[in-house]
């Protein structure tokens, strides 16, 4: 673990070393290590940037008037400097960077770790941080809570944007559930977690054969069914990527429509997802990390969200089908085995434990389907488990597809990590709250934070 005084140190005596053995007593009013940059910008900021150790890429903003909080993300190298909520952070002081996912890919501890060797590299250029928060989105989001399990002497907290916090392994189960039930039912022969090479036509061979099901009451009842066990959303992107009103819950048809959008529709549908990132994590683990032997898909089914466990049941009626003879065949399978020792490896990439001892305030929307909602309960279960409640908040915003939070909406979950650590109090974090933080801060589209209980995560894996 770095701790941030080790990394202080290092800072101060490399700078004794470069100004001829002494170290300034105060940090210039220009960042050493920075060179201007963004020249655009009225927050008149520096930037810096390197490789790590692995030769993975890091880059950060800071603006001239830095207050001293930094925020580090996965993903951040390359896009970040662009981005409307990096604007937004230089114009409060704050300086923001991180790292890419070029070189570690799935390889999600390599990850976590490079997080706090880029804090470091940034304190010795700018001089140690007050505050440093791990925040991203996506895999960022899951390396940001890995971040807090691992390295909490090397930050202060962390904001984990829609990451899947159900862990390494307990995600890629879920996902593999649903794989499983649309080949079995829908797709026979299609891969599952055999990706071939041609990650590009085993893409386009399940976005076609889920287009020709769902012209049929058959394969749309089928469909549904499979979304119910993988707890994905009713709710998705159209395929322009426009967002329709998400679906009454009362009306099945449009459960299976907003299932089906979520699996196959938008800019980044599900099953294109399982298809690319299925590939790189099993070459990452060097074998399949995933297995849905003596997995209880009746059970699952039941334990469904109830309002698409209604909607399988009237489809599978106007079908014409027979709910539970799928079932039987579904428990009938042939089911996947993991490799052990691929399990092993990829559970490095992280078991989320729980045992918080830096302050966590995750954001989630409930329409995501790649990091699915149901994950949220997990890592709460996991965290009141440990016994460190009162270092969790969890946030949703009724958005559907990945990550769809708008800049105004992430700035105020940072900001109330902000005040969370000024205080060492939690402000209020009801939706409520958070809309009035988010409206606050600029126009655009309304903030959505909305009250929202997950549902229980059905794949959870303790390590």
């Amino acid at each position: 673990m770095i701790r941030r005084g080790v990394t202080a140190c290092l800072a101060a005596a490399l700078a004794a070393v470069a100004g001829g053995g002494t170290a300034a007593a105060a940090a210039p009013a220009g960042p050493p290590g920075g060179t201007p940059c963004l020249p655009d910008s009225p927050a008149r900021p520096t930037c810096v940037s390197g490789t790590l150790k692995d030769g993975t890429p890091y880059e950060f903003v800071v603006p001239a008037h830095w207050n001293g909080t930094v925020v580090v993300a996965l993903d951040f190298a390359g896009p970040g400097r662009s981005e409307p909520l990096t604007a937004r952070l230089l114009a409060d002081g704050v300086a923001r960077g991180g790292t890419s996912r070029a070189i570690t890919g799935w390889d999600i501890r390599s990850a976590i770790d490079n997080q706090a060797e880029a804090l470091a590299r940034f304190e010795q250029a700018y001089g140690p941080a007050r505050k440093a928060i791990a925040s991203g989105t996506s895999m960022g989001g899951f390396v940001a809570a890995g971040v807090a399990q691992v390295h909490p002497g090397a930050f202060d907290a962390a904001v984990p944007m829609c990451g899947g916090l159900g862990g390494s392994v307990g995600q890629w189960n879920q996902k593999l559930d649903t794989v499983f039930v649309l080949e079995r039912l829908v797709a026979p022969g299609l891969p599952v977690v055999d990706i071939p090479a041609d990650v590009e036509s085993a893409r386009k061979a399940w976005i076609d054969a889920l287009a020709a099901a769902q012209r049929t009451p058959e394969g749309r009842a089928r469909i549904a069914l499979a979304a119910a066990i993988g707890q994905l959303p009713a709710w998705g992107r159209n395929p322009d990527g426009s967002v329709p009103p998400p679906p009454d819950s009362g009306d099945a048809a449009a459960l299976q429509q907003g299932a089906y959008l979520a699996l196959a529709g938008g800019p980044l549908p599900y099953i294109g997802q399982a298809m690319s990132s299925r590939r790189q994590l099993m070459a990452v683990a060097g074998g399949n990390p995933s297995w849905n032997t003596g997995v209880d898909y009746e059970k699952q089914l039941r334990l469904a969200d109830p309002a698409l466990r209604r909607a399988v049941r009237e489809l599978y009626r106007a079908a014409g089908l027979d709910l539970a003879a799928d079932l039987k065949t579904l428990a009938a399978a042939p089911r996947v085995a993991a490799d052990p020792d691929a399990v092993k490896r990829f559970s490095r990439g992280i078991v989320l434990k729980g045992d918080l001892r830096i302050p966590v305030l995750t954001l989630s929307g409930t329409g995501d389907q790649i990091s699915t909602v149901a994950q949220q309960q997990s890592y709460e279960e996991n965290v009141r488990r440990a016994g460190a409640n009162s270092l969790l908040r969890q946030t949703y915003t009724e958005t559907v597809g990945h990550c769809d939070f708008s800049p105004a909406e992430q700035e105020a979950a940072l900001m109330t990590m902000f005040d969370r650590l000024r205080s060492g109090r939690w402000p209020a974090t009801s939706a409520p709250a958070m809309n009035a933080r988010a409206a606050a801060l600029a126009a655009g589209p309304a903030p959505r934070y909305v009250p929202f209980t997950p549902p229980r995560f059905n794949r959870p894996y303790p390590g």
